[in-house]
């Protein structure tokens, strides 16, 4: 089986041709980065005229790269939401137009499904198994059962950890996207110790997170020292900020495994996906804690972290082979819940939006 997957949700332009060998034969991305970095952030407007602009090329380069043509499909898949609306309208259309144009089935991809389905196209990971979604919009803990099939134990309760990290790169003047520029500046800390931050909910009961505390403790830090800040004044801070991360993370983590093996003894993998997976810091320090508790941790390779469309294919391919499909008719989503039955997480609307900081 062969599929085309498209991937508009925010401010990546992608396209790629999977196999349910789990082969990926083309994986194509646009970054709009330069485009949105003079704005300190995602400009909706600018990322939609981007992917109409890009997309129809991208299909072109993937399917040259994969030694495909129309002819070779099973199935189109696309990112049907949440995501920034305009975008995701892009792709949508688009797939339709392939899919009625060359008779494909078409799928309609949660965004989000892509991620938590990552790691079985990577590394063949078996149901059942505990999923860390970390990104700019979005920071939940999963079980994952199956395909569609998601029970959500956590979800932060104001900041998305990639939005904490996009406003604390703000706060120390390093630039956007935060989350890299955090990275690299943590690296080159000195004294990593030297700034003390509070640490939200770790050792309460359940699996909520929240960082927006944490963002406000940074901010007071900057405003103590004074500006401008020096270099070595930011590195420490970075560091102080990305340790207390994933600390904050971690301990949630525990309290889900717990959760986790209470109801599924037999076991399953810990799994992180999303853009901050892509952090050095947390995967090290989950890793140290899959170890502790005895299960294989698995964290897909740094470019399947970010938004990619090669993740949207498998998706695709996972829902097309139980016989799913969508039709022509689907109407894009900017709120897309992965356990809909979820309680709704009062302050925090933004939630299941898609939308970056």
């Amino acid at each position: 089986m062969i599929v085309l997957g498209i991937e508009t949700s925010c401010d990546e332009t992608a396209a790629a041709v999977v196999t349910d060998a789990r082969e990926i034969r083309a994986d194509v991305v646009l970054s709009q980065l330069d485009d949105h970095t003079p704005y300190g952030g995602v400009v909706p407007e600018i990322a939609a005229r981007a992917h109409l602009e890009h997309l129809d090329g991208l299909i072109r380069r993937a399917m040259a790269e994969a030694g495909v043509g129309f002819g070779d499909l099973d199935a189109i898949a696309a990112t049907g939401g949440p995501g920034l609306i305009g975008g995701v309208i892009v792709g949508v259309m688009t797939a339709k137009a392939i899919a009625a144009a060359r008779d494909l089935p078409f799928v309609a991809v949660n965004h989000l499904e892509g991620h938590a389905l990552t790691a079985r196209l990577t590394n063949d990971v078996a149901f059942p198994y505990l999923l860390l979604l970390a990104s700019g919009g979005h920071c939940q803990l999963l079980v994952v059962e199956g395909v569609g099939r998601y029970r959500r134990l956590g979800t932060t309760i104001d900041d998305a950890v990639g939005e904490a990290f996009d406003k604390t790169a703000k706060l120390l003047g390093l630039g956007y996207p935060g989350g890299p520029l955090v990275e690299q500046a943590a690296a080159r800390a000195t004294n990593p110790g030297r700034f003390a931050l509070p640490r939200p909910l770790v050792g309460r009961p359940g699996c909520d997170f929240s960082f927006s505390g944490l963002k406000t403790a940074v901010r007071r830090h900057v405003e103590e020292v004074g500006a401008p800040l020096s270099d070595a004044d930011r590195d420490d801070l970075a560091a102080a900020f990305q340790s207390t991360v994933a600390e904050v993370m971690a301990d949630r983590c525990a309290r889900a495994i717990a959760r986790f093996k209470a109801d599924h003894p037999q076991g399953g993998a810990l799994v992180v996906a999303g853009g901050v997976a892509a952090n050095k810091t947390l995967r090290a320090r989950l890793q140290i804690l899959a170890d502790r508790e005895g299960m294989p941790f698995v964290a897909p390779p740094l470019r399947l972290c970010t938004d990619n469309a090669a993740m949207i294919a498998w998706a695709g391919i996972e829902r097309f082979r139980l016989g799913e499909s969508d039709p022509l008719t689907f109407a894009p989503r900017p709120r897309w819940p992965l356990d809909p039955t979820a309680a709704p997480v009062i302050g925090r609307a933004g939630v299941g939006s898609g939308v970056k900081a």
